[in-house]
Protein backbone atom coordinates (compact mmCIF):
# COMPACT_ATOMS: atom_id res chain seq x y z
CA UNK A 1 0.00 0.00 0.00
CA UNK A 2 2.83 2.54 0.84
CA UNK A 3 4.64 1.72 -2.32
CA UNK A 4 1.77 1.94 -4.17
CA UNK A 5 0.98 5.30 -3.02
CA UNK A 6 4.70 6.63 -3.18
CA UNK A 7 4.64 4.80 -7.06
CA UNK A 8 1.21 7.30 -7.30
CA UNK A 9 2.63 10.20 -5.70
CA UNK A 10 5.30 10.04 -7.86
CA UNK A 11 3.88 9.92 -11.08
CA UNK A 12 1.28 12.44 -9.92
CA UNK A 13 3.72 14.87 -9.38
CA UNK A 14 5.40 14.92 -12.61
CA UNK A 15 2.20 14.64 -14.67
CA UNK A 16 1.29 17.93 -12.66
CA UNK A 17 4.58 19.31 -13.28
CA UNK A 18 4.57 18.86 -17.29
CA UNK A 19 0.76 20.22 -17.42
CA UNK A 20 1.58 23.10 -15.16
CA UNK A 21 5.19 23.90 -16.72
CA UNK A 22 3.65 23.43 -20.66
CA UNK A 23 1.41 26.56 -21.25
CA UNK A 24 3.72 28.60 -18.97
CA UNK A 25 6.47 27.90 -21.47
CA UNK A 26 4.10 28.44 -24.42
CA UNK A 27 2.91 31.84 -22.82
CA UNK A 28 6.19 32.73 -22.40
CA UNK A 29 7.65 32.27 -25.82
CA UNK A 30 4.35 33.23 -27.88
CA UNK A 31 2.47 35.65 -25.09
CA UNK A 32 0.75 36.91 -28.58
CA UNK A 33 -0.72 34.19 -28.43
CA UNK A 34 -4.63 34.48 -29.82
CA UNK A 35 -4.08 37.65 -30.02
CA UNK A 36 -4.92 39.59 -33.03
CA UNK A 37 -2.70 42.95 -34.48
CA UNK A 38 -4.03 45.67 -36.70
CA UNK A 39 -0.90 47.06 -38.51
CA UNK A 40 -0.94 49.63 -40.83
CA UNK A 41 1.66 51.49 -43.34
CA UNK A 42 1.84 54.88 -44.56
CA UNK A 43 0.71 55.77 -48.13
CA UNK A 44 5.28 56.18 -48.93
CA UNK A 45 6.63 53.22 -49.63
CA UNK A 46 10.14 54.32 -47.51
CA UNK A 47 8.55 53.31 -44.49
CA UNK A 48 7.33 50.29 -45.22
CA UNK A 49 10.89 48.23 -44.31
CA UNK A 50 10.89 48.94 -40.61
CA UNK A 51 7.26 48.39 -41.10
CA UNK A 52 8.02 44.84 -42.29
CA UNK A 53 10.40 44.49 -39.70
CA UNK A 54 7.84 45.27 -36.50
CA UNK A 55 5.52 43.01 -38.26
CA UNK A 56 7.47 40.09 -38.39
CA UNK A 57 8.97 40.32 -35.14
CA UNK A 58 5.17 40.97 -33.71
CA UNK A 59 4.48 37.31 -35.35
CA UNK A 60 7.72 35.71 -33.74
CA UNK A 61 6.23 36.76 -30.53
CA UNK A 62 2.76 34.72 -31.67
CA UNK A 63 0.73 37.66 -32.40
CA UNK A 64 -1.53 36.92 -35.26
CA UNK A 65 -1.14 39.83 -38.15
CA UNK A 66 -3.58 40.06 -41.20
CA UNK A 67 -2.13 42.10 -43.90
CA UNK A 68 -1.01 45.19 -43.23
CA UNK A 69 -3.29 48.73 -44.13
CA UNK A 70 -2.02 52.00 -46.16
CA UNK A 71 -3.47 54.46 -45.04
CA UNK A 72 -2.87 58.49 -44.63
CA UNK A 73 -2.09 60.07 -41.61
CA UNK A 74 -5.17 61.37 -41.04
CA UNK A 75 -7.24 57.93 -41.33
CA UNK A 76 -4.54 56.44 -39.07
CA UNK A 77 -4.56 58.89 -36.89
CA UNK A 78 -8.50 59.04 -35.89
CA UNK A 79 -8.42 55.12 -36.25
CA UNK A 80 -5.57 54.14 -33.77
CA UNK A 81 -7.32 56.38 -31.54
CA UNK A 82 -10.66 54.87 -31.62
CA UNK A 83 -8.89 51.09 -31.62
CA UNK A 84 -9.47 50.36 -34.95
CA UNK A 85 -6.07 50.10 -35.71
CA UNK A 86 -3.51 48.87 -33.54
CA UNK A 87 -0.57 50.97 -34.48
CA UNK A 88 2.33 51.53 -36.77
CA UNK A 89 5.69 52.63 -37.05
CA UNK A 90 5.69 55.31 -38.98
CA UNK A 91 5.23 58.39 -36.88
CA UNK A 92 6.80 61.46 -37.98
CA UNK A 93 7.77 64.05 -34.84
CA UNK A 94 7.59 66.76 -34.50
CA UNK A 95 6.10 66.54 -38.10
CA UNK A 96 2.94 65.11 -37.15
CA UNK A 97 2.46 66.96 -34.02
CA UNK A 98 -0.42 68.84 -35.82
CA UNK A 99 -2.23 65.12 -35.13
CA UNK A 100 -1.84 64.71 -31.59
CA UNK A 101 -5.27 66.05 -30.73
CA UNK A 102 -6.83 63.62 -32.70
CA UNK A 103 -4.86 60.50 -31.75
CA UNK A 104 -3.61 61.44 -27.97
CA UNK A 105 -6.64 60.46 -26.48
CA UNK A 106 -6.63 57.03 -27.36
CA UNK A 107 -3.06 56.23 -28.67
CA UNK A 108 0.60 57.13 -27.72
CA UNK A 109 3.93 57.50 -28.91
CA UNK A 110 6.18 54.44 -27.53
CA UNK A 111 9.81 53.72 -28.04
CA UNK A 112 11.37 55.12 -31.87
CA UNK A 113 12.74 53.12 -34.65
CA UNK A 114 15.32 56.25 -35.68
CA UNK A 115 16.17 59.11 -33.94
CA UNK A 116 16.73 62.98 -35.02
CA UNK A 117 18.56 61.88 -38.28
CA UNK A 118 15.32 62.34 -40.50
CA UNK A 119 15.69 65.44 -42.26
CA UNK A 120 13.40 67.22 -44.36
CA UNK A 121 13.87 70.10 -47.00
CA UNK A 122 14.25 71.43 -50.73
CA UNK A 123 16.50 70.35 -53.29
CA UNK A 124 17.55 71.97 -56.84
CA UNK A 125 20.10 70.16 -59.07
CA UNK A 126 23.49 71.27 -58.69
CA UNK A 127 23.93 72.91 -61.76
CA UNK A 128 21.00 75.09 -62.00
CA UNK A 129 21.80 76.43 -58.17
CA UNK A 130 25.70 77.11 -59.79
CA UNK A 131 24.20 78.65 -63.15
CA UNK A 132 21.38 80.92 -61.99
CA UNK A 133 23.23 81.27 -57.99
CA UNK A 134 20.12 79.43 -55.96
CA UNK A 135 20.81 79.22 -52.14
CA UNK A 136 16.80 80.20 -50.95
CA UNK A 137 13.85 79.34 -51.88
CA UNK A 138 13.18 83.25 -51.86
CA UNK A 139 15.58 83.12 -55.24
CA UNK A 140 12.31 81.47 -57.14
CA UNK A 141 11.23 84.79 -57.39
CA UNK A 142 13.34 86.19 -59.95
CA UNK A 143 12.14 86.15 -63.12
CA UNK A 144 14.67 84.06 -64.87
CA UNK A 145 14.74 81.46 -62.29
CA UNK A 146 11.06 81.06 -62.22
CA UNK A 147 10.89 80.58 -66.44
CA UNK A 148 13.91 77.89 -66.07
CA UNK A 149 11.94 75.23 -63.41
CA UNK A 150 8.55 75.91 -65.51
CA UNK A 151 7.56 72.87 -67.22
CA UNK A 152 4.32 73.23 -67.55
CA UNK A 153 4.21 76.45 -69.03
CA UNK A 154 2.13 79.05 -66.17
CA UNK A 155 4.75 80.88 -65.40
CA UNK A 156 6.02 79.29 -61.97
CA UNK A 157 8.20 77.24 -61.07
CA UNK A 158 7.37 73.57 -60.23
CA UNK A 159 8.31 71.80 -57.14
CA UNK A 160 7.21 67.92 -56.33
CA UNK A 161 6.07 69.05 -53.10
CA UNK A 162 3.48 66.15 -50.88
CA UNK A 163 0.45 64.70 -51.21
CA UNK A 164 -2.87 65.96 -49.49
CA UNK A 165 -2.68 64.86 -46.44
CA UNK A 166 0.73 64.28 -45.06
CA UNK A 167 2.09 66.20 -42.64
CA UNK A 168 4.57 67.36 -45.39
CA UNK A 169 2.19 69.32 -47.27
CA UNK A 170 0.70 71.27 -44.16
CA UNK A 171 4.35 72.52 -43.53
CA UNK A 172 5.03 72.91 -47.58
CA UNK A 173 1.71 74.94 -47.72
CA UNK A 174 2.71 77.17 -44.77
CA UNK A 175 5.64 78.10 -46.29
CA UNK A 176 4.82 79.39 -49.74
CA UNK A 177 2.41 81.61 -47.60
CA UNK A 178 4.67 83.01 -45.21
CA UNK A 179 7.60 83.71 -48.00
CA UNK A 180 5.22 85.12 -50.34
CA UNK A 181 5.79 81.90 -52.92
CA UNK A 182 1.68 81.51 -54.23
CA UNK A 183 2.60 83.43 -57.77
CA UNK A 184 6.06 82.11 -57.99
CA UNK A 185 5.65 78.36 -57.34
CA UNK A 186 3.38 75.73 -58.49
CA UNK A 187 3.61 72.54 -55.87
CA UNK A 188 2.87 69.34 -57.53
CA UNK A 189 1.00 67.30 -55.39
CA UNK A 190 0.36 63.98 -57.12
CA UNK A 191 1.92 60.82 -56.08
CA UNK A 192 5.33 61.47 -54.94
CA UNK A 193 6.77 58.35 -56.19
CA UNK A 194 5.84 59.03 -59.72
CA UNK A 195 6.36 63.07 -59.39
CA UNK A 196 9.97 62.54 -58.30
CA UNK A 197 10.56 59.49 -61.07
CA UNK A 198 9.71 62.11 -63.62
CA UNK A 199 11.95 64.40 -61.86
CA UNK A 200 14.70 62.12 -61.84
CA UNK A 201 13.94 61.70 -65.67
CA UNK A 202 14.04 65.26 -66.27
CA UNK A 203 17.29 65.38 -64.33
CA UNK A 204 18.84 63.00 -66.53
CA UNK A 205 17.93 65.04 -70.01
CA UNK A 206 19.59 68.36 -68.33
CA UNK A 207 16.35 69.87 -67.16
CA UNK A 208 16.44 72.01 -63.73
CA UNK A 209 14.40 70.26 -60.95
CA UNK A 210 13.36 71.50 -57.62
CA UNK A 211 11.86 69.13 -55.63
CA UNK A 212 11.21 68.56 -51.56
CA UNK A 213 12.23 65.62 -49.85
CA UNK A 214 13.17 63.76 -46.37
CA UNK A 215 15.85 61.03 -45.07
CA UNK A 216 15.48 58.30 -45.55
CA UNK A 217 14.25 58.23 -49.10
CA UNK A 218 15.78 56.72 -52.72
CA UNK A 219 15.60 59.78 -53.90
CA UNK A 220 19.00 60.92 -52.05
CA UNK A 221 20.05 57.96 -53.37
CA UNK A 222 19.26 58.25 -56.85
CA UNK A 223 20.49 61.90 -56.74
CA UNK A 224 23.04 62.42 -54.29
CA UNK A 225 23.11 65.99 -52.46
CA UNK A 226 26.44 67.82 -52.93
CA UNK A 227 27.15 65.52 -56.25
CA UNK A 228 23.92 65.56 -58.20
CA UNK A 229 21.77 68.11 -56.15
CA UNK A 230 22.03 70.73 -52.84
CA UNK A 231 19.85 71.74 -50.37
CA UNK A 232 18.88 74.91 -50.47
CA UNK A 233 17.79 76.92 -47.85
CA UNK A 234 14.57 79.04 -46.52
CA UNK A 235 14.39 82.91 -45.97
CA UNK A 236 13.97 82.52 -42.49
CA UNK A 237 12.52 79.59 -40.25
CA UNK A 238 8.56 80.06 -40.00
CA UNK A 239 6.80 76.79 -38.93
CA UNK A 240 3.20 76.38 -38.30
CA UNK A 241 1.56 76.76 -35.09
CA UNK A 242 3.11 75.52 -32.02
CA UNK A 243 6.21 73.94 -34.14
CA UNK A 244 7.56 77.37 -33.77
CA UNK A 245 9.46 76.46 -30.38
CA UNK A 246 11.39 74.10 -32.07
CA UNK A 247 13.01 76.74 -34.40
CA UNK A 248 15.96 76.10 -33.25
CA UNK A 249 16.08 72.13 -34.77
CA UNK A 250 14.75 73.66 -38.33
CA UNK A 251 18.89 75.09 -38.60
CA UNK A 252 21.36 71.87 -38.82
CA UNK A 253 25.40 71.59 -38.95
CA UNK A 254 26.90 69.29 -41.20
CA UNK A 255 24.14 68.88 -43.58
CA UNK A 256 25.94 66.96 -46.67
CA UNK A 257 25.30 68.72 -49.72
CA UNK A 258 23.84 71.86 -48.37
CA UNK A 259 24.56 75.50 -49.93
CA UNK A 260 25.47 76.35 -45.98
CA UNK A 261 26.77 75.11 -42.89
CA UNK A 262 24.90 75.28 -40.87
CA UNK A 263 22.22 74.83 -43.10
CA UNK A 264 18.67 76.76 -42.70
CA UNK A 265 16.61 73.75 -43.77
CA UNK A 266 12.69 74.90 -42.39
CA UNK A 267 11.88 71.81 -41.07
CA UNK A 268 12.97 70.46 -37.71
CA UNK A 269 14.67 67.23 -37.41
CA UNK A 270 12.43 64.19 -37.09
CA UNK A 271 11.89 61.10 -35.02
CA UNK A 272 10.27 58.02 -36.45
CA UNK A 273 8.39 56.14 -33.77
CA UNK A 274 5.85 53.69 -33.63
CA UNK A 275 2.10 55.29 -32.49
CA UNK A 276 -0.20 52.59 -30.76
CA UNK A 277 -3.61 52.05 -29.20
CA UNK A 278 -2.69 52.82 -25.01
CA UNK A 279 -5.95 50.50 -24.17
CA UNK A 280 -4.10 47.45 -26.31
CA UNK A 281 -0.16 48.48 -25.31
CA UNK A 282 -1.73 48.63 -21.46
CA UNK A 283 -3.28 44.76 -21.94
CA UNK A 284 0.32 43.33 -24.42
CA UNK A 285 3.36 44.73 -22.48
CA UNK A 286 5.37 42.65 -24.39
CA UNK A 287 4.73 44.86 -27.28
CA UNK A 288 5.15 48.11 -25.07
CA UNK A 289 8.82 46.58 -24.37
CA UNK A 290 9.00 45.37 -28.19
CA UNK A 291 8.45 48.96 -29.60
CA UNK A 292 10.64 50.13 -26.46
CA UNK A 293 13.51 47.99 -27.36
CA UNK A 294 14.08 48.22 -31.32
CA UNK A 295 15.68 50.74 -33.17
CA UNK A 296 16.67 50.38 -37.49
CA UNK A 297 19.67 52.16 -38.82
CA UNK A 298 18.86 55.14 -40.74
CA UNK A 299 21.62 53.54 -43.16
CA UNK A 300 19.78 50.42 -43.21
CA UNK A 301 16.88 51.70 -44.26
CA UNK A 302 18.26 53.86 -47.16
CA UNK A 303 20.16 50.78 -48.28
CA UNK A 304 16.92 48.87 -48.53
CA UNK A 305 14.85 52.21 -49.97
CA UNK A 306 17.64 52.11 -53.03
CA UNK A 307 17.13 48.72 -53.75
CA UNK A 308 13.37 49.01 -53.45
CA UNK A 309 13.87 51.70 -56.16
CA UNK A 310 15.82 49.65 -58.72
CA UNK A 311 13.31 47.32 -58.62
CA UNK A 312 13.81 44.60 -55.56
CA UNK A 313 10.39 45.11 -54.51
CA UNK A 314 10.32 41.53 -52.23
CA UNK A 315 10.23 43.86 -48.72
CA UNK A 316 8.86 40.72 -47.01
CA UNK A 317 12.35 38.88 -47.66
CA UNK A 318 14.45 42.08 -47.38
CA UNK A 319 12.84 42.75 -43.88
CA UNK A 320 13.54 38.61 -43.10
CA UNK A 321 17.10 38.76 -44.17
CA UNK A 322 17.56 42.09 -42.23
CA UNK A 323 16.42 40.14 -39.20
CA UNK A 324 18.21 37.61 -39.46
CA UNK A 325 21.56 39.48 -39.58
CA UNK A 326 21.02 40.83 -37.00
CA UNK A 327 19.69 38.30 -35.27
CA UNK A 328 21.22 38.96 -31.89
CA UNK A 329 20.02 41.85 -31.15
CA UNK A 330 16.71 40.82 -32.20
CA UNK A 331 16.67 38.39 -29.78
CA UNK A 332 17.76 39.87 -26.80
CA UNK A 333 14.76 42.29 -27.97
CA UNK A 334 12.11 39.34 -28.15
CA UNK A 335 13.34 38.33 -24.67
CA UNK A 336 12.77 41.96 -23.21
CA UNK A 337 9.65 41.61 -24.53
CA UNK A 338 8.77 38.12 -23.31
CA UNK A 339 9.94 38.88 -19.84
CA UNK A 340 7.52 41.76 -19.49
CA UNK A 341 4.74 39.76 -20.39
CA UNK A 342 4.98 37.75 -17.22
Amino acid sequence: MFRLTKSLTSAGVIALLATATAPVALAQDAPGEGVSVVMAQPTWDTGWFHTEIYKQLLEELGYSLGDTMTLDNPAFYQSVAYGDVTLWVDGWFPLHDTYREAFESGAETVGAVAKGGALEGYLVDKASAEKFNITSLDDFKREEVQEAFDRDGDGKADMVACPPGWGCEINIEHHLDAYELRDHINPIKAGYSASMADAVAAYGSGEPILFYTWTPNWTVNELVPGEDVVWIEVPEVDLPGDMMELADAATREGVTGCVNDPCKLGFPANDIVPVANSDFLEANPAVRSLLTEVEVPLADIFAQNAAMNAGDADIEAQAKAWIAEHRTEVDGWLDAARAAAQ
